[in-house]
């Protein structure tokens, strides 16, 4: 899944590991990530925490999406900075699941964000 969202990729985010219901992605911030502030936008670390959820989620069921997420920003990072995201699904009962992903700078904790997944049905295959 994550070799097809171009999105992520093309901010630099890398996927480092990947398992049934987790998954650790990170960024180095660059100039254009940064807001009027001179700190890294809010979007981007959204981003890549949502890049770790996506992976976590789709690592071994059928198509899941994100149903809602939340993010909790606790300190800010700048240019340079690698930001590392941890995710971890928690629960699925059914079609849905929460999974919580923690977004660290070092071993500072910059971020925690919290999805709900919701698993979606293949398309059904049109006859060629």
């Amino acid at each position: 899944m994550f070799a097809a969202d171009a999105a992520s990729r093309a901010l630099g985010i890398r996927l480092l590991a990947s398992g049934p219901g987790s998954a650790t992605a990170a960024v180095v911030v660059t100039e254009t990530m940064l807001n009027g502030q001179g700190s890294t936008h809010g979007g981007h670390v959204f981003l890549l925490a949502d890049t770790a959820f996506a992976v976590a989620c789709n690592a071994a069921f059928s198509p899941t999406v994100a149903a809602a997420a939340s993010i909790t920003f606790l300190a800010p990072t700048g240019l340079g900075d690698e930001l590392v995201a941890e995710a971890v699904e928690r629960v699925r009962q059914g079609r849905s699941g929460i999974c919580d992903v923690t977004v660290r700078c070092g071993d500072r904790v910059v971020a925690e964000f919290r999805g709900n997944s919701r698993e979606v049905h293949p398309r059904a295959q049109r006859p060629e």
